[in-house]
């Protein structure tokens, strides 16, 4: 009894401790994150593009998702400082705008996904599509949606008494908690995940078929044989942003998996009985799970100046006051 009571402990101990100090770490690095990445997306050779668009939304997400829930989970769970288990308004607001935030970063980075099928077609009607103006439409129309989809939780999101004096911000137990958890499983843990991968392939089948087509012109060009129309291939800064998408993408893919996996496992389990220890677990893996899902809206910058070249330029113009 004695081993299980010390392994509990060691895991609540780690759990602390992660968001301890991996919180205000995660916190430092996605705020300059973000000003960096909004300050380059704003210049005037980037800010008309409609990819750099929809990156300026992710990143003003990012921005208010850093500052509401990850910073309200640091003080909760690493500093035993919950605001939101002692006002039911900022419980309402917390999980209101977790779960909007939590779904425009990926909804945004999929509209440019889109957006960047649209510039690599081979149908120049089609690449006509790719405007400032229908970026901002579809903006506007995906915000509205989330803002007006979401808003049971400002109803049904309620502070529980677990114990005497001890109290929790969560959903409402019962039906509602059953609902929020299939909407997170088919959402997040299956459909935005999809749908990265589909729009991601699509991307990359477009890019490497205009590459093949500029390969096929320039060898018919040498040897004297003229092509009508010529072909378009991808400025550099559509191939740059492409790249800075793509990498995003899969960041986001890559550490939302241990969520995904969680949710799915619990859906299989709830009607199962398990002991004390595999609940505890359970608890200890959600909520490092949660903190690995927070981890793609605070490393944009530091991964957008790995990939691309001009991000890295217009940063070093941006320090230098260029």
């Amino acid at each position: 009894m004695s081993a299980i009571y010390n392994y509990i402990l060691s895991l609540a101990n780690a759990n602390v401790n992660l968001y301890k100090i991996g919180g205000p770490i995660l916190i430092s690095v996605g705020t300059v994150s973000c000003i960096i990445n909004l300050t380059v997306f704003s210049k005037k050779t980037l800010r008309k593009n409609p990819c750099s668009i929809y990156l300026i939304a992710c990143n003003v997400t990012n921005f208010v998702l850093i500052y509401t829930s990850i910073l309200i989970a640091t003080l909760g769970t690493g500093y035993s400082i919950d605001p939101s288990a002692h006002n039911w308004i900022v419980c309402r607001l917390r999980y209101y705008i977790t779960l909007v935030c939590d779904v425009l970063n990926p909804s945004y980075l999929i509209l440019a996904a889109f957006d960047r099928i649209l510039v690599t077609s081979r149908n120049a009607l089609t690449r006509q599509h790719s405007t400032s103006r229908l970026a901002y439409i579809c903006i506007c129309i995906t915000t509205l949606f989330w803002l007006i989809f979401h808003s049971h939780a400002l109803i049904f999101t309620t502070i529980i008494e677990t114990a005497p004096g001890v109290a929790i911000c969560y959903f409402q137990p019962g039906l509602y908690l059953s609902l929020i958890s299939y909407y997170s499983l088919i959402i997040k843990a299956l459909l935005i995940p999809i749908l990265m991968v589909i729009l991601g392939l699509w991307t990359v089948k477009n890019v490497r078929s205009m590459n093949h087509v500029t390969a096929v012109v320039n060898a018919s060009t040498s040897v004297g044989v003229t092509i009508p129309g010529g072909v378009r291939t991808a400025h550099s800064k559509d191939r740059q942003l492409i790249k800075i998408l793509l990498v995003d993408t899969s960041i986001y893919i890559f550490f939302n998996t241990m969520i995904s996996i969680i949710l799915i496992y619990q859906q299989i389990m709830q009607n199962q009985s398990q002991s004390y220890v595999q609940l505890y677990i359970q608890g200890f893996l959600t909520s490092v799970s949660v903190f690995s899902a927070f981890i793609p809206f605070c490393i944009d910058c530091y991964t957008n100046l790995w990939v691309s070249k001009t991000f890295r330029q217009e940063v070093k113009n941006t320090l230098t006051c260029k």
